[in-house]
């Protein structure tokens, strides 16, 4: 495999609290387009694009891999703990602006349309998550999303866990492909295959049904796929090479890297639980007939319950 430097990208944060998200007040017309990508993302981009598909660029990187793809035990390596994102907004490169401008994502037509008004919405008060109901976050999402999450690695499987609804996403690395096409179906998490390139595990998913990246990015439809690696470069870091796929949408493959840290745990006080939004009853969220959001009996105390 290629094997190229990967140097930490700052991006911008969004804060997000209860299934709502701070608003951003700032129209489409306001964001500028992002600068020009540094030299090492452009390569990185261009790779994707030179691949045309996920499928291609993932099989590119297996030609490319050292040994034969599977892992021993005496190799597993060490991710264990809890880790948090660096950053919050998904595809927001520090090379590249921040919430300020627009994403890097070069998009359709159709799907840029869509995006500003869909920004414009927000402009205007009018905005609504599914996360704000329930849902889950699903993939390629589930990349973004600002919670904690741990990571269990075995030779023939790897479990990418988030705190949010428990949302495990299952690497396949025993050598089996995905399903075959009659037995696919969209998937909130998809089907995740991948092998070990030394300690690099590349994944490939598909089978994800459609959704949108954050509350103020594009939308993905059930035709996306990703290709993934991860590899752990510090004690306390693991980094995120990231290529989406998904032709409605996108006029090229959408690249970005992510980056989580290890968080100090020395009395092994922090633990990682089960949450739904729909333990805390301010979070009743409906949809209201402007389109944007709203509490259903919104209340702090049992006084204001009676």
């Amino acid at each position: 495999m290629t094997k190229l430097n990967k140097p930490c990208l700052s991006l911008g944060a969004v804060l997000i609290l209860a299934g709502a998200a701070m608003p951003l007040e700032q129209s489409a017309a306001q964001r500028q387009a992002p600068p020009p990508p540094s030299p090492e993302k452009q390569a990185m981009i261009d790779l994707g694009i030179e691949h045309e598909t996920a499928r291609g660029l993932y099989e590119y990187f297996r030609s490319e891999a050292d040994g034969d793809g599977t892992l021993a035990w005496e190799d597993v390596p060490d991710w264990s703990g809890v880790w948090t994102r660096e950053t919050f907004v998904f595809f927001w490169d520090g090379d590249q602006g921040t919430m300020d401008t627009l994403p890097t994502a070069k998009l359709t037509p159709e799907y840029e349309r869509r995006l500003i008004e869909k920004l414009d919405r927000i402009d205007q008060g009018i905005e609504y998550d599914p996360l704000s109901a329930g849902e889950p976050a699903g993939m390629p999402r589930w990349i973004s999303e600002p919670f904690l999450k741990d990571f269990a690695v075995t030779p023939q499987q790897t479990w990418l866990i988030n705190e949010m609804m428990n949302e495990i996403r299952r690497v396949y690395t025993d050598g089996r492909d995905h399903p075959p096409s009659e037995d696919a179906y969209p998937l909130w998490l998809g089907d995740s295959i991948g092998f070990w390139d030394e300690d690099r595990l590349v994944i490939h998913t598909n089978q994800m049904r459609d959704g949108q990246y954050q509350r103020i990015q594009p939308e993905y439809t059930d035709q996306v796929e990703t290709v993934e690696i991860w590899q752990k470069t510090a004690d306390d870091t693991i980094e995120v090479d990231i290529w989406v796929y998904d032709p409605p949408v996108l006029v090229e493959p959408w690249y970005t890297r992510q980056v989580f840290k290890k968080l100090t745990n020395d009395d092994n006080g922090l633990r990682i639980r089960y949450w739904h939004f729909n333990e805390n009853q301010n979070n009743a969220v409906f949809e209201t007939d402007e389109g944007s959001s709203d509490f259903a009996d919104f209340t702090f105390t049992d006084q204001d319950d009676n």
